[in-house]
C-alpha cells in the first residue's frame, strides 16, 4: 500500500493554521489555530487557562460558560476563530489585585458551591446577569442561570448568594 504523501510533506492540520488575536481578561493573545478549533479548546489546551471546563460539548451543561462582550456564552460552541475582536473574560479574569469579585466572594459567603465543576459557568452566567440587571427577580436569576447544570444540587445556596448580590435577603 503506497502513502498518498511523501513523509517530507506538511501534515494537513500544519498548513490550515490561521493567526489569530484575542482579548482574553483584558489582555490581547497571539494564537495559531486551526479553523475548527473551538474557543474552549483554545482557551484550556492553547492558553492553559483552564477555567472553564469541558462537560458535553453540545452547549447543555454550561460549564464551559465564559463572557464574551459581558454575555455569558457557551465556549465548546464558539469557534475561536470567530471571537477576534470581541472582549473575552474567563473565569481566571474575575479577580483584580488580589480581590476575588463580588460574586464569587458571595458564593464562598453561601456555600453555593460542592464539587466545583460548575463553579467557573455558574458564577460567570450570574456575573453576566448582573452586568445588566443590578437586581433581578428570582424568576430572572432561574432564567439567567437555567443554562448551566449543578449535578451537586447547589441550586438553593446559588439562589442565595445571587439574592445577597441583588441586596435581597435569601
Amino acid at each position: 500500500m503506497t502513502s498518498m504523501t511523501s513523509p517530507s510533506s506538511p501534515s494537513p492540520s500544519a498548513t490550515s493554521r490561521t493567526p489569530i488575536e484575542l482579548t482574553i481578561n483584558g489582555r490581547v493573545c497571539a494564537l495559531s489555530v486551526e479553523p475548527r478549533r473551538t474557543l474552549l479548546d483554545a482557551l484550556r489546551e492553547d492558553l492553559h487557562l483552564t477555567g472553564a471546563k469541558p462537560g458535553c460539548n453540545m452547549g447543555q451543561c454550561g460549564a464551559c460558560t465564559i463572557l464574551l462582550d459581558g454575555e455569558a456564552v457557551y465556549s465548546c460552541l464558539l469557534l475561536a476563530i470567530e471571537c477576534q475582536g470581541h472582549a473575552i473574560t474567563t473565569i481566571e479574569g474575575l479577580a483584580h489585585d488580589d480581590a476575588l469579585d463580588p460574586v464569587q466572594q458571595a458564593f464562598i459567603e453561601h456555600d453555593a458551591l460542592q464539587c466545583g465543576y460548575c463553579t467557573p459557568g455558574q458564577v460567570l452566567a450570574l456575573k453576566a446577569l448582573l452586568l445588566r440587571n443590578a437586581q433581578p427577580s428570582d424568576e430572572e436569576i432561574e432564567r439567567a442561570m437555567s443554562g448551566n447544570l449543578c449535578r451537586c444540587g447547589a441550586y438553593p445556596k446559588i439562589l442565595a448568594a445571587a439574592r445577597a448580590l441583588a441586596g435581597r435577603p435569601s
